[in-house]
Formats: C-alpha cells, sequence, structure tokens
C-alpha cells in the first residue's frame, strides 16, 4: 500500500493546542503505565513539520 501525503492548515495558536493535547495524552498514558510510542511519533512529527506559506483561494461550485 502506497503512503499518502495529508496536509492540514493551522496558525500558531492552534499548533500550540495540538502540541498541548498530545502532550497530556502522553502523559496519561505514563501515569497509567502503558506505551507511549505512537504518541510519541505523532508528537515528533507536529514538532518537526515544516511551516510554510501559501495562499488559499475559494471557490464556489
Amino acid at each position: 500500500m502506497r503512503n499518502q501525503k495529508h496536509y492540514i492548515a493551522i496558525d500558531e495558536s492552534e499548533r500550540r493546542i495540538i502540541l498541548n493535547a498530545l502532550n497530556a495524552l502522553r502523559n496519561n498514558l505514563l501515569a497509567e503505565g502503558r506505551y507511549t510510542d505512537a504518541v510519541d511519533d505523532v508528537l515528533i512529527k507536529v514538532v518537526n513539520a515544516p511551516v510554510k506559506k501559501f495562499k488559499i483561494r475559494i471557490t464556489e461550485v
């Protein structure tokens, strides 16, 4: 199966909210003694995601 890339447009405040939510989930999993591998992978991807400026065009269908 081919890996598909998905892009989302978020601003800096939304990025902070995502990072805080992932960190809280990771802390809860650690407190319960469960594995955090999947959350760690997503957290690293969000932190290292490149910032790219682009224009959004809205078209009516």
